[in-house]
C-alpha cells in the first residue's frame, strides 16, 4: 500500500523516484479502507530532508498511511522556508483536536541547549501530554527521546565528553519484544549525538524496559511496557550520506570532530559510506506501524460506536 502525501512535497518526487509508492488524496479517498493516520512534528532544521528520511521508511508497509506535518508554532525556522511551512506544515493547534495513531517527534540539534531555555519548550511538553490521550504510539527519536524522558520521568541530560558518532553495533535483549521481530543478533545503527542515557536511570523507571543496546554507543531502544511510548537514541532513519553531510559541515565550521565511526569505506573520508543499517530501520518502522500502531489502534479514532 502507499503513503498518502501531497504531490508536490519535495520528498514525494524522490520516493517516486526511487519506487515507492506514493498515492494523491484524491486517489487514497477510493480505497475502501481506513488509512492508519500519522502526525510527524518535525524539529529538525532543514525539514525537507527529514521528511524523505522517514517517509522513506513509513512507506515500506502494506498500510495506507495518512501523514500530517506539524512544526512548533513559537518558533522561527532559519533552514527552511516561510513558503514550504505555510504549504506543507500544520502547527499542533491546528491538529489537537483530531486523534491519530501514530507520532513521531524527531531530534533536534539542541544538545547543549537547557530544555526550559529552548523555545518551544512549553509547546512540546503540551503535545507529548496530548499524544498520551490522542495517539495510539509515539516514536521520541535522539533529542526528541531525552526531551520526553527529562519531561515525564525527571531523567537529567547527560552530556558525553566528545560526539558520539558513526555506526555501531546493537544486540537485542529481548527477541519477545515485537518492535525488534526479525532483528539480527549484532545489528548496526547510526548515532550522531552529545548526549547520553544512564541505564540506572532507566532501571529506576518500572514502567520502561531497555530494548537493544550498544557496548560503545549505550542504550538504543527502550520504550513502556504497554509500547505507547518507544525511544530510539540513534538514528536508523539517515540515509547514506547524512553522516557525511554533518561531518563536512562540522569542518567547514572550524570544529574539531572525529571521523565518523565504522562508516566510510576504510575509515577514510575520500572513499564513499558503507551502508550497514538500512534492513533493521525498514524492520523498525515496520514493527512500530504494526504491531504497536496498527494491531492495538481502534477503527474508529474517535470512539463511535459502528
Amino acid at each position: 500500500m502507499p503513503i498518502n502525501i501531497p504531490d508536490n512535497l519535495p520528498a514525494a518526487k524522490i520516493l517516486k523516484e526511487e519506487k515507492i509508492f506514493v498515492m494523491d488524496e484524491s486517489r487514497a479517498i477510493h480505497q475502501d479502507i481506513r488509512p492508519q493516520r500519522i502526525v510527524i512534528l518535525n524539529i529538525m532544521p532543514v525539514k525537507h530532508t527529514t521528511e524523505t528520511h522517514l517517509l522513506r521508511l513509513l512507506s515500506n508497509t502494506p498500510l495506507q498511511i495518512e501523514i500530517d506535518l506539524i512544526h512548533p508554532k513559537n518558533h522561527t525556522s532559519k533552514n527552511t522556508s516561510i513558503e514550504h511551512l505555510e504549504t506543507f506544515y500544520k502547527t499542533f493547534d491546528q491538529v489537537q483536536a483530531r486523534r491519530y495513531d501514530g507520532l513521531i517527534i524527531t531530534g533536534a540539534p539542541l544538545g547543549f541547549v537547557n530544555f526550559e531555555d529552548v523555545t518551544y519548550w512549553d509547546e512540546l511538553q503540551d503535545i507529548m501530554d496530548w499524544a498520551e490521550i490522542n495517539v495510539t504510539s509515539t516514536l521520541y527519536l535522539c533529542w526528541g527521546a531525552q526531551a520526553a524522558l527529562y519531561h515525564f520521568y525527571g531523567i537529567p541530560k547527560r552530556m558525553l565528553d566528545k560526539k558520539m558518532f558513526g555506526i555501531f553495533k546493537h544486540r537485542v535483549l529481548d527477541r519477545k519484544v515485537p518492535l525488534v521481530r526479525g532483528f539480527d543478533d549484532l545489528f548496526p545503527a547510526p548515532h550522531s549525538r552529545h548526549m547520553h542515557i544512564e541505564r540506572q536511570d532507566i532501571e529506576k523507571v518500572p514502567d520502561l524496559e531497555i530494548i537493544a543496546e550498544s557496548d560503545e554507543a549505550g542504550i538504543y531502544i527502550f520504550g513502556t511496557k504497554d509500547g505507547k511510548k518507544i525511544f530510539v537514541t540513534g538514528h536508523s532513519e539517515y540515509d547514506p550520506n547524512t553522516l557525511k553531510e554533518e561531518y563536512e559541515r562540522d569542518l567547514a565550521k572550524g570544529m574539531d570532530i572525529q571521523i565518523p565511526v565504522n562508516y566510510f569505506l576504510d575509515d577514510d573520508p575520500s572513499k564513499p559510506p558503507l551502508v550497514q543499517w538500512r534492513s533493521h530501520a525498514n524492520l523498525l518502522y515496520t514493527n512500530w506501524l504494526n504491531y504497536y500502531v496498527y494491531q492495538v489502534t481502534p477503527f474508529d479514532l474517535n470512539g463511535n460506536s459502528e
